[in-house]
């Protein structure tokens, strides 16, 4: 797995075996409704120090704040694949029990969770650029 040093800028991936999103209902604000937060289960699970298994949770749409402070982060300036963990520890409000989720907890995390987790992240704040999509922008380019 290659770690990117920032979760939305990074080359588009190919279809993901990914378990989908499971979807929340839109968070209703005046006369709009606009989805903030999604659940998701992890493939596998972060196990916690007393061997407990947390697959559930649920991140929130991420804000231009949450990948501007990771820069400012002394780990970030010396490992800028850094800035991953640090985003999520920030954009995933809930894991199983846990409401708080640190960068150690993003770090314990079994590597294909970790990738399901960064696809995750492209997919929910729409980052993610179609393959038939960029073949258009290709072939006009052409």
């Amino acid at each position: 797995m290659k770690l990117t040093n920032n979760l939305g800028l990074g080359p588009p991936k190919t279809q993901s075996s990914a378990p989908s999103p499971i979807e929340s209902p839109p968070v209703e604000r005046g006369n709009s409704a606009i989805q903030t937060e999604f659940e998701f289960i992890l493939p596998k699970g972060y196990v916690d120090e007393d061997g407990i298994v947390h697959r559930k949770g649920v991140m929130r749409l991420s804000r231009a704040i949450d990948e501007i402070v990771p820069l400012r982060d002394p780990r970030v300036k010396s490992n800028p694949a850094y800035a991953t963990v640090i985003i999520l520890s920030r954009v995933i409000v809930r894991l199983g029990a846990l409401e708080d989720i640190s960068t150690v907890v993003i770090e314990e995390l079994f590597a294909c969770d970790l990738n399901y987790l960064q696809q995750f992240y492209r997919k929910i704040n729409d980052l993610e650029i179609e393959t038939e999509s960029l073949q258009k922008l290709e072939t006009r380019g052409t």
